[in-house]
């Protein structure tokens, strides 16, 4: 007699299906593609004006600072605000900033202190809309497919700098005006879309949200990423990989230029840095599910301890483009495993707050790098700089795979796994007009915290 087979339950649509994702990743792409080719087309346009590498430094320096100074307070407003009405507010501001700019430069009256202003509000925003849009994934994607979307992510970051940056030099050469002008039209494209994105109303907005005080709130999102010794340590672990990295590109571009290497040469070598983090992108789903977490997050240490001294052998542009190939590679796949961790591990309450923090820890490790790295070169010269940040990070490898609290960061379905329950949602609709589907709050029993490995892209971030 035929056994009846219970009922099927229902499909996951595939994530290219995802109305809401897509919107949310290209609206992001948008604004990535944008704040690289304004972030290159800064410098350009001082030193057009004034002729000061000062100045120029100082305009982009402005806007790194001013995401580092926000990002920790934006955090905490962002676990109290609206997250959808936040990132249209970002872009009308972006918008409105750049459109003055654009103003100046067109009536040739533009003066270092309207760039300095402009890279300012961009930084701002960028502290505000960032970690804002990340908070807001689990709300839009199943958790089986958060891994998929992750890395895709990744890959977003990697398309827009190689968009922002090979646009900006060409637009720059034709006319001054238009790199910041075609980063107008991007956030205006990216405002229109978030329009149609739908996100729930966060329960904390359902009164009380105020009452602890904003720096109470600001220390409770500190202790809770303090707190969780196996985020904590993954974000140790990124901060010495980011710092290490930066130590070893920046020394490898200035030491190709001192060699000699075609400027052209040089160029490529960034552009396959790129193609390397886009390619491990879409690798990092299948890798992630072959390795595991702990091993996607060692791999990209020992891949990097191995290339880095490597490169010394290297005779040529295009070669040494391919050790950063390799460097970049792997990278995606360990932001894939800490990423979707952190992300079911964290309520939604704290998801703003520990992006934030984050953010700072990686911005500051991928500021210090750089110099550091010229430090190094011009006491050590470029080959014995390199020789010891592949060192560092071979020591850093070492501790890592030793280390007892990441033999916990089991592979997916490992019994570590986060466990999702409903309990955040605000309700059927949400402010922002559309159905609350996906909203869940995110916790591991018996432990806190949380923190966002983030890659070297052009970025900004490695695990």
């Amino acid at each position: 007699m035929a056994t009846r087979q219970p009922p099927a339950g229902p499909r996951t649509r595939p994530l290219w299906r995802n109305r809401d994702y897509n919107l949310l990743w290209m609206s992001r792409t948008c604004t990535e593609a944008g704040f690289n080719a304004s972030l290159m087309a800064f410098p350009l346009l001082v030193l057009a004006v004034t002729g000061s590498p000062a100045q120029a430094g100082l305009v982009t320096g402005v806007n790194a600072a001013a995401q580092l100074v926000a990002g920790v307070p934006a955090g905490t407003l962002l676990d109290r605000w609206n997250r959808r009405a936040v990132m249209l507010g970002c872009e009308v501001a972006r918008g409105a900033v750049l459109m003055m700019l654009v103003w100046t430069v067109w009536r040739d009256t533009v003066e270092v202190w309207h760039m300095v202003a402009t890279a300012a509000v961009l930084g701002l925003c960028a502290a505000l809309y960032d970690p804002a849009e990340e908070a807001s994934l689990p709300h839009v994607v199943p958790e089986g497919q958060l891994a998929t979307a992750v890395s895709m992510n990744h890959a977003r970051s990697n398309i827009g700098q190689l968009l922002g940056t090979g646009v900006s030099g060409v637009l720059f050469g034709i006319k001054h005006v238009l790199p910041f002008a075609a980063n107008a039209v991007a956030h205006a494209f990216s405002f229109v879309l978030l329009l149609f994105v739908r996100l729930p109303r966060p329960a904390r907005d359902r009164g009380g949200a105020f009452e602890r005080g904003f720096w109470r709130e600001t220390a409770e999102g500190l202790r809770w990423v303090w707190s969780h010794r196996l985020i904590r340590v993954t974000a140790l672990c990124a901060v010495a990989l980011n710092f290490l990295f930066q130590i070893v590109y920046l020394v490898l571009i200035m030491a190709a230029q001192q060699d000699g290497v075609p400027s052209g040469q040089i160029g490529m070598m960034a552009a396959m840095f790129g193609v390397g983090g886009i390619l491990g992108a879409l690798a990092a789903p299948r890798l992630h599910g072959w390795f595991g977490r702990r091993l996607s997050v060692l791999v990209v240490f020992w891949a990097m301890a191995v290339l880095a001294p490597l490169s010394l052998t290297a005779s040529s542009g295009p070669v040494l483009g391919l050790f950063l190939t390799g460097m970049a590679f792997f990278a995606p796949t360990a932001n894939t495993a800490v990423s979707t961790y952190q992300l079911l591990a964290t309520p939604d309450r704290l998801r703003g707050r520990l992006s934030g923090i984050i953010g700072l820890v990686s911005g500051v490790s991928a500021a210090l790098g750089p110099m550091a790295g010229g430090l190094a070169m011009e006491w050590m010269g470029a080959r014995w700089a390199i020789v010891a940040a592949a060192v560092g990070t071979a020591v850093t490898a070492v501790i890592a795979t030793l280390s007892p609290t990441l033999r916990g960061f089991s592979p997916p379905g490992g019994g570590t796994e986060p466990k999702r329950e409903d309990g955040h949602a605000d309700g059927p609709d949400g402010p922002d007009g559309g159905p609350g589907e996906g909203t869940v709050s995110e916790h591991v029993p018996g432990a806190t915290g949380d923190g966002v490995a983030r890659a070297p892209e052009s970025s900004r971030r490695a695990p």
